[in-house]
């Protein structure tokens, strides 16, 4: 399917410099573009790309002057990256979508599957399962006894939903996740560990995307909740009787203890972990590598382990690296003194 530089224009509120019937049919990179490819610019390090990419048409912001002649046509957006996914989504939606239950799916009778869904083979439903509309779950997938399942969901191969958990509207799960494992509860004994029953579920809001691999345990009693908009990458761990706020994002390998309380539009970079039964208060950055212990303040960008303000973990990190010269400094001044008391 071809657009013109126009129609996408169009779409997404942009204005068009050059030809505006300049056509394209896929996406590209700025710096990999070919011709009827449709490429962004909004991070000013690929600048140099625009004078020299093969791309027919280029999204760029709406302060972007060239400095010399450029080959594709612009259009001029707002916001280059927000316009991109915009189209990207609008891309994805077009394609058409399979529907219809597999022979080879091992559906309940006890289970309610809403309308125009796809299920693949060897997709295992279980007792007194509720399904909602135009849910696509693919490969393998298995979703317990009782669990619930909102409208346009995509469950991707092999996600395993276990028994009373609820997934909302508009989620989409990628392979290998796992919502509802049991906690990390045990304890312990003279003859080793004895295991608590985890008797709690998982609940997922709306629109929560889940990356591959990652793990959202069950309550030891009551709900570990995921609210509204989360999005977590591959191989994170949300422990047990967690409460993770809306809008917040997490990179991968991020771990959260149990029984912690993270606010909303907080950000984790790639290997952060949070200690236990500890609050993060909303709007929150946590650096990658960067280790909490107890609860933090709103607001804050934090770095380092365990974790103190961004500023401050930068003044430390310059006096470390003054530390080799310091030691050579003072082992000098200790010889003088030496010295001085023997005369």
């Amino acid at each position: 399917m071809k657009f013109t530089a126009k129609q996408i224009a169009s779409f997404v509120n942009g204005e068009v410099v050059g030809n505006e019937n300049a056509e394209v049919y896929t996406f590209a990179k700025i710096e990999e573009g070919t011709a009827g490819a449709l490429s962004f610019l909004a991070n000013p390090k690929y600048t140099d790309y625009i004078y020299t990419t093969k791309s027919s048409v280029v999204l760029v912001n709406r302060d972007f002057e060239p400095s010399s002649e450029i080959e594709a046509t612009l259009i001029k957006v707002d916001n280059a990256y927000q316009s991109l996914a915009t189209l990207m989504m609008m891309y994805e939606a077009s394609k058409p979508k399979k529907q219809g239950i597999s022979s080879l799916a091992s559906i309940a009778a006890s289970a309610k599957i809403g309308e125009n869904c796809y299920i693949a083979p060897f997709v295992v439903i279980g007792e007194n399962c509720e399904i909602g509309d135009n849910c696509h779950i693919l490969d393998g997938v298995s979703i317990g006894d009782g669990a619930k399942v909102g409208n346009n969901c995509l469950l991707y191969a092999h996600v395993t939903v276990y028994h009373d958990c609820r997934i909302g509207n508009n989620c989409i799960l990628h392979s290998g996740c796992v919502i509802g494992a049991d906690g990390f509860g045990f304890a312990p004994t003279a003859n080793g560990y004895n295991k608590i029953p985890q008797t709690g579920i998982v609940v997922l809001e709306d629109d929560v995307e889940i990356g591959a691999n990652t793990c959202i345990d069950r309550a030891t009693m009551g709900t570990t909740i995921i609210h509204n908009g989360v999005k977590l990458d591959n191989l994170v761990q949300i422990a047990h009787n967690d409460e993770v706020g809306s809008h917040t994002v997490m990179a991968a390998q991020t771990g959260i203890a149990g029984s912690t309380k993270i606010g909303q539009w907080c950000v984790f970079g790639g290997q952060a972990g949070v200690s236990g039964h500890s609050t993060i208060g909303d709007r929150t950055t946590v650096g990658p590598q960067c280790g909490t212990i107890g609860s933090i303040k709103g607001g804050e960008t934090l770095l380092g382990s365990p974790a103190v303000n961004a500023k401050e973990h930068i003044r430390l990190v310059a006096y470390m690296k003054r530390l080799p010269a310091m030691d050579k400094k003072i082992k000098e001044l200790t010889k003088e003194l030496e010295a001085l008391k023997n005369k």
